[in-house]
Parts: C-alpha cells; structure tokens; sequence
C-alpha cells in the first residue's frame, strides 16, 4: 500500500518535527517517520531530561551552600528515583505538547523504520520512503521531497563497549536508579562536563579524563581555565592530556580498575562520553546518490540538498554543531528552499553554543585562537563578573566575559562568557550578533540595573575605551 506526501521526514526529533510544522504552515502534505518517539534525543534523552537534572542540582547546591547567603543551617534529602521522575514528568508534559502539535497540523507520523529506496514503478526517482511499521506491516510513502534528520548515536570506545551497567552512555544515565559511589567521566566536552557538573553537585565523586590537551578545547582558553579551577574545588579531579586505551584499563563484572598515570583508580560506573557519531544506518543511503565524508556526515551544500537534489539532510547527520537549535534552522531553511521560499542562510558564526555547567559557559562566533589562524588583527577586552553586583549576589561574581574584536573594521568576532545565568545572556548577545552590532551600539544600549546583562554594556565600554567599573 502506498500514499503519497509533498514531503516526507526520516526522523521526528527536534529537527523533524519543527521541519513539519513549517511546510505544513506552507498548505504542504508531510508525514513523519519516527523509529522512537517524536522529539528525539533532545526531548528524551539529551537537552530536556539533563537541564531537568542540572536543575536539582542547582537547588541542591544552594541548599548546601545556604550559608554563603546568611541561612545558618540547611539539608536536604533526595532520592534519585524522585529526580528521574521529576524529569519524566518534564518530559511527558513536553512530548503530549509535540504530539498535540501534529494533530494541529495535520502531519501523518509513523513509528517504525524508514529506508530510503531506489527508482521503482512507484517513483522514477529515488527516495520512496518504506516504512516497517512495529504491527509488522509496511507502507510505502511516494514523495517529492525527503529530508533526513535521523540525528545521531554516543560513540562507543573500540575496548569499551557500552554494557549499560557499568560502562555507559549518556543514554543510560536517563534512567538512573541508583548513584554511584564514583564514577569516570571519558571526555571532557560539553556532554562530559554537564554530568560531572550535576553528579558531583548529588553527592558522586567524580573524575574527569580528557584526551587532548584541555578540557572544551575548543572554546576560549580563559573558560576551560576557569570552569576546571572551579571544577577542582568543588572535589572533581581532572586528568588532561592522558588518552586510555585498553592497558589502562581492566572490567570485572562490579567494576572498573583504571590506571590514571600514577594511581590505579576502582570505579562503580564509567561513563564514556567521547561524542556522537551520525545515525545513518539501515535508512538507504546507498540506493540513492548522496555522499558522505571520511567520517560518515551526510554531505550537503548550503541549503542542505544533496547529490539527490530532492533530499535533504540537516543536523547531527551532517556534521556541523550538534545543537538542537542549529538543527531546527537548519530544517526550516532546508523547507523554505524546497518549496521555493528563499530563506536567508544560516551564519555558523551567529549561533549561540552553551555548557549548562556550574559555572555556565555561553559563547558566539571566534575564539582568539580561530582570529589568530585566520590572520585577522584583533584585540581581546575582558570584563570580570566581580564588576556586576548582580553576579555578585549569584555566585560571587566568578567568571569573566570576552569580546574579540577585529581592529581593521571594529566588527565584533565573538564574544564568551562563563559564569551565572549566562546562557541567558546569550540570546542577547545572538540577536545583537545577527543585526551585526557594533561595541558602540553595545556600550550606549541601556540596561537593567543590578542585572547580569550589564556586563555586556560595560564590554562594549570597555572596547571603547569608556570603562567605568573596570
């Protein structure tokens, strides 16, 4: 049996479903292919159920720290069954709004799996849709346009495969239902770092082993110094420059022994947190005539078609930041252009990239190492967060803000904070970014005062020479 669709979408996470949305807004017939449950892994396993997380330990550290804000005595206890219920609860609230979603617009969904097929009697082109529904049955879905937004899978590491008990994914740790006493954390990026941060803050002890030289060694320098001070006295121990491999490490059916340079280290869980890899597998690619790179992204241009002009593929399949939000543009200029909308283009420099740690990270466009390699005369203005009362009164004002500047056209190449409530902050710092602000509009906006976001007024202060509290 086979229906017919102006679009048909494998995948119904973030990318998926607001992709949908958007050519239904357009009068256009689309269906959704959904292996799992539609809002991916964003919704249930990754953004949403870990900022519910983070959320509890936040609370849980103001409690234990109740007395840097004049409470003599507080405690409090928790069970981790309750917070993963707390996070269910989220999660469910949100799922029931996506579905609801889809009856508004009138956009089929399908759960089972969806392949990719090749010119046939139904299409004289490929990309007929075949789904194998879980009743066992199938159905064929005849379209004009595809778009993939599978999204992608936890890498595992070649001598330490995931046996969900004790070596796990960030998968797992959805559905914990006990702490560990300890646990090592392999790999110190943005995945790796949220964990430490909210284990450490429900009482686990905690070590972190990165590979490269720093921990985020992509974002600015001065943040991966700061967030691995501030990591250290809050009891995580941090290994830098120390790749594993499998003589390092030795599993028994309880735990783990690591050798940690010096130290052989037993752990309760190890939680392997190296990045993901683009879940492409078993949806076709080969009977049509997309490409892929060396590491397995879907290849595109700058719209998102590929070599099959009539599919596309936008987020974590196709390799550029692995953001829910980048993914969601992403699908919405790939529909725009398929149904001949002309969307403006995504600048990757104007994208907002946040660590929900504590302290948070939040940064946009060049580091100075990226103006560095690129040649570019630029100047870096720092402001410390001890300068704005408001981040005072958060957390003692810890962090800094960092703008980078190009000095031949006084554009603004990026700026990065870490520090309270900054991935707030941020959206600001986006919009002003995409209207491409310079520093004096920054300095002259006027803003709120005791608040956090002063601290961009007196950076663009700063860059002009203007400073008051620094």
């Amino acid at each position: 049996m086979s229906k017919e669709y102006d679009l048909v979408i494998l995948g119904g996470g973030t990318a998926g479903y607001v992709s949908a949305i958007r050519a239904a807004q357009l009068g256009k017939k689309v269906a959704i292919v959904e292996k799992y449950k539609l809002g991916g892994t964003c919704l249930h396993k990754g953004c949403i159920p870990t900022k519910s997380y983070l959320k509890t330990a936040e609370i849980l550290r103001y409690i234990n720290h109740a007395d840097q804000y004049g409470i003599k005595q507080a405690s409090a206890d928790f069970d981790i069954q309750d917070v993963v219920a707390k996070k269910d609860e989220t999660v469910t609230a949100m799922y029931t709004g996506v579905q609801s979603l889809m009856k508004k617009y009138k956009i089929d969904v399908y759960q089972g799996n969806g392949r990719l097929l090749g010119p046939s009697l139904f299409s004289p082109q490929a990309g007929t849709v075949s789904v194998e529904l879980e009743n066992g049955k199938s159905e064929l879905l005849v379209n004009q346009n595809v778009l993939i937004a599978t999204g992608s899978i936890p890498v595992e590491l070649p001598f330490l495969k995931f046996n969900h008990k004790t070596i796990i994914s960030s998968d797992d740790m959805m559905n914990m239902e006990t702490l560990p006493n300890n646990i090592l954390i392999i790999g110190g990026g943005v995945i790796g770092l949220e964990f430490a941060s909210l284990l450490n803050d429900l009482g686990v002890d905690v070590t972190v082993v990165e590979a490269g030289a720093s921990i985020i060694p992509n974002e600015q320098q001065e943040i991966s110094k700061i967030i691995k001070k501030d990591f250290q006295e809050s009891g995580i121990k941090i290994y830098e420059d120390l790749p594993l491999t499998e003589e390092n490490i030795s599993i028994t059916d309880q735990n783990i022994k690591v050798q940690l340079r010096d130290d052989e280290v037993t752990f309760d869980k190890v939680l392997v947190a190296v990045g993901r890899k683009p879940n492409t597998e078993d949806i076709g690619i080969q009977n049509t005539k997309i490409k892929t790179d060396d590491k397995g992204y879907i290849v595109t241009n700058n719209v998102y078609q590929t070599e099959d002009k009539h599919i596309y593929a936008v987020g974590d399949v196709i390799g550029n930041y692995q953001l829910a939000h980048v993914a969601t543009k992403e699908g919405t200029i790939s529909v725009e252009n398929m149904f001949d909308q002309n969307p403006i283009q995504l600048d990757y420099l104007t994208v907002p990239r946040c660590i929900y740690t504590n302290p948070e990270v939040a940064s946009i466009g060049m580091t100075e190492q990226d103006a560095k390699n690129e040649n570019i005369n630029y100047k870096k203005f720092k402001v410390p967060f001890k300068a704005i009362g408001k981040s005072v009164i958060e957390n003692n004002g810890l962090g800094e803000c960092i703008l980078i500047k190009d000095m031949e056209n006084d554009r603004v190449l990026g700026i990065h904070m870490v520090g309270a409530k900054v991935t707030e902050l941020i959206n600001e710092v986006s919009l002003f970014t995409f209207m491409n602000g310079s520093t004096e509009e920054l300095a002259t906006a006027v803003h709120a005062h005791p608040s956090i976001g002063e601290v961009l007024m007196e950076l663009g202060l700063k860059s002009e020479n203007r400073a008051i509290h620094v």
